[in-house]
């Protein structure tokens, strides 16, 4: 028998439904339970779509839908849509193939409107104007680093005609703290708004969980998987035998530095400098010496390798240039004048955290992590302004600035912080190493047949990246594979229980391991823009999102309609 449960968070991780993996207190407690059940919600909202977190995976569903016509309410805990580009500073991480194909059209689209700000409101040279794939930043990790405020802007006039037309509410500053649940079904979902404590209840015929950490799915008690499968569990090659979901891949807070030649920007020696200085990566295999230092553990093979650093962007002999890495701005990009040095993004090995997680812990666990890694980036800024090794002998660069503008904060970090691994919804299937991994593909399949990925029949999407797992909270090193452009299946996209919840960010069905590749920009906007999709081809049929992958009819007619909008399912031979 069916009945209806108005969950909160803290009931979430009391035993609401047996058959729900419920590992953990959740990552932000509200107010205490006696006080919750006195407060009333002080009005209600309806829409077709609710869609809790407005990052990537968050904006692109918004997109897919509202362009279908449904009417879409979108809530954001932050200030800033757009998260990681934006409120977490991460330029975009993409395959080599991304100018032509390998991404949905929108999002190309996308990466074409940046591009076109740069070129209407910015004084560039000639040269860079007259670029087609201009790269403001030229920074090495893509060929498109921008500044997260320019991101911002373009998502914003993306929406800003479904909010003119009242087809899409952007509640910012809000987050969920209690789900309506009745059965396989979320009713209604109560958001909180951070400045002023006021309540709000939405409700919809579905719903979308776009958080960065998966939240709605302790709230509704959908079933979820944290940290790592054992090798028994998903039979990955490079699984551990014993798995711990407490471990996870370490969060980053980013933020922007540049650089003023001649000038003093030196901060206050951080209160825990001493610590981080010293600070030495409890690693298997071992770190190869202080966190805070220009060597770390080459991603692939794990051997001691050095970078070089200097602010000015030049060569540094043989070895990268740190500085150049995630640069957002190349000073010769623009006109003389306009900008006295170069801006670069600091989410290097040196600022990640690795002393606890954010995924299933009290508020106050969270703000302490969280808190650290502030620390442990003023830290890193006094070494660069004072310690780093110079190329002419001399230590530090005194003139390194920190941005705080860049991330629109007083403190100069980045709002949120870089999750690369949530919770991951127990879905219809799981994607495994074996059908994206080239080893692992080999193992089972054979050399031929591992020329390729796994060709899903029930293919919504297609991306492309390494397995790229950072160092863990429970001391893995670098877990870095070669992988295979891969396809994303619909099946993952759907979760074993629920009928009206649907992930739309890293909280999809992938593995610790192959969570790894599927993380990133471009692949979470695909999920993300196929979810909103989705919502609407299920509701115009008045069918439920598992009888479009397990009807062939149905399915065939909902890949055709993504087809038809612009995304790819397949890559080229």
């Amino acid at each position: 028998m069916k009945r209806r449960n108005f969950i909160g968070m803290l009931g979430a991780t009391g035993g609401l439904l047996a058959s729900a993996p419920l590992v953990a207190s959740p990552a932000v407690i509200p107010v205490d339970a006696a006080r919750q059940k006195k407060r009333k919600a002080d009005r209600e909202m309806k829409a077709d779509l609710i869609i809790a977190g407005g990052g990537i995976g968050g904006c692109a569903c918004a997109l897919g839908a509202l362009r279908n016509g449904l009417s879409v309410v979108m809530t954001e805990e932050t200030d800033w849509i757009g998260g990681q580009i934006t409120q977490q500073g991460v330029p975009l991480d993409e395959h080599r193939w991304i100018e032509t194909h390998g991404a949905t059209q929108l999002y190309r689209e996308f990466r074409s409107a940046l591009r076109q700000y740069y070129k209407r409101n910015y004084p560039l040279t000639d040269d860079a104007a007259a670029r087609e794939n201009l790269n403001p930043g030229d920074g090495a990790v893509s060929r498109l680093c921008v500044e997260p405020k320019v991101a911002l802007a373009v998502l914003n006039a993306m929406f800003a005609p479904y909010i003119s037309s009242g087809q899409l509410t952007l509640l910012l500053e809000h987050k969920a703290t209690r789900a309506d649940i009745d059965g396989n079904q979320v009713r209604g979902l109560e958001v909180e708004n951070r400045q002023n404590g006021k309540l709000l209840v939405l409700t919809a015929p579905y719903f979308v969980d776009a958080t960065e950490m998966g939240d709605l799915l302790p709230l509704t008690g959908t079933e979820y998987v944290t940290g790592t499968e054992s090798k028994k569990e998903t039979g990955e090659l490079h699984a551990p035998e014993v798995g711990d979901p407490e471990n996870e891949q370490a969060f980053t807070l980013c933020f922007a530095l540049d650089y003023r030649p001649g000038e003093n920007h030196v901060i206050d020696k951080p209160e825990n400098y001493d610590f981080w200085r010293s600070y030495v990566p409890n690693l298997t295999p071992a770190w190869p010496g202080r966190l805070l230092d220009l060597t770390y553990s080459t991603p692939s093979t794990l051997k001691p390798k050095t970078l070089g650093f200097h602010p000015e962007g030049g060569r540094t002999g043989n070895v990268m240039n740190l500085w150049n890495y995630r640069k957002i701005i190349n000073r010769h990009n623009f006109k003389p004048g306009f900008y006295a040095g170069d801006m670069t993004v600091v989410n290097w090995p040196q600022n990640d955290y690795l002393l606890g997680r954010l995924v299933d812990v009290s508020e106050k666990a969270f703000q302490k992590h969280v808190e650290g890694a502030r620390q442990l980036n003023l830290s890193l800024v006094y070494w660069l302004q004072t310690e780093v090794e110079r190329p002419d002998g001399g230590a530090g660069w005194s003139g390194i600035r920190l941005r705080k503008d860049v991330m629109g904060t007083e403190d100069g970090m980045a709002k949120y912080p870089y999750i690369r691994e949530g919770r991951r919804i127990k879905s219809l299937f799981t994607v495994l190493e074996e059908h994206v991994g080239v080893e692992n593909r080999t193992l089972v399949k054979g050399k031929e047949a591992a020329a390729t990925c796994e060709s899903f029949y029930d293919s919504v999407g297609v991306g492309s990246y390494y397995l790229d797992l950072h160092p863990s909270t429970k001391g893995d090193n670098y877990i870095d594979l070669p992988s295979l452009p891969f396809e994303v299946p619909l099946g993952a996209l759907i979760p074993q229980r629920m009928e009206n919840l649907l992930p739309a960010s890293k909280n999809i069905g992938t593995t610790h391991i192959t969570n790894g590749c599927y993380r990133l920009h471009p692949v979470e906007w695909n999920i993300g823009e196929v979810v909103g999709m989705l919502v609407q081809f299920a509701s115009k049929k008045h069918v439920t999102p598992r009888d479009v992958r397990e009807n062939k009819d149905l399915l065939a007619d909902f890949q055709r309609f993504v087809h038809l909008q612009g995304v790819e399912t397949k890559w080229p031979q």
